[in-house]
């Protein structure tokens, strides 16, 4: 059955201005800027009135799985301001049997460079999405962070990281080293 019209109101953070283009929001807030685009999305973006602290998303003539665009697009917009109001942070531990898995930081924290995975000579590398950051951590041996605005920034490059180091030719039962997601949280804990 069709509905004639599907709709959603977000409020906007007090400390995040919202700018709407052509369905491309941008959101600056203390901690810096994001974009997002939703061009792709069949949907009407605009504010409520001319204070600017409240989106209206619609979408006209919709019905079953299509409705999910809808709540899709409020958690998208959600995730971009806490971006830029408290940042995103992941933490990712090495685990590893006999090789100690090796980690260098480079680049003025954008690449990480992983060496003598599974006693192995090639040294993997992967640089971090746009304004992402990649540091030790001070208190856990074994341990880096990665930091940033963006939730699906930080998500890739820890994907990316974790993806890298996949055990090839070996049972994954008993060979569990790699490098793994630990803790996701915020930057600036409320």
């Amino acid at each position: 059955m069709k509905v004639i019209l599907k709709a959603n109101t977000i409020k906007i953070a007090e400390d995040v201005t919202v700018d709407i283009t052509a369905r491309v929001l941008t959101f600056k807030g203390p901690r810096g800027t994001v974009k997002r685009s939703f061009k792709h999305m069949p949907i009407d973006i605009a504010f409520t009135d001319d204070t600017k602290r409240e989106i209206r998303l619609e979408r006209w003539f919709t019905s079953g799985k299509a409705n999910a665009v809808i709540r899709t697009c409020t958690s998208h917009i959600t995730n971009a301001m806490i971006g830029v109001t408290k940042g995103f942070l992941y933490k990712m531990r090495f685990v590893y049997a006999h090789f100690p898995i090796n980690v260098s930081i480079t680049n003025k924290d954008k690449r990480v460079e992983i060496r003598n995975f599974l006693g192995e000579k090639v040294v993997r590398v992967v640089d971090a999405i746009d304004d992402v950051t990649v540091k030790r951590s001070t208190d856990v041996k074994d341990e880096i962070v990665l930091q940033g605005n963006d939730i699906e920034s930080v998500s890739r490059t820890a994907a990316l990281i974790q993806q890298i180091c996949a055990v090839k030719r070996k049972d994954i039962r008993k060979f569990l080293d790699g490098i793994y997601v630990s803790y996701k949280g915020n930057v600036i804990e409320s």
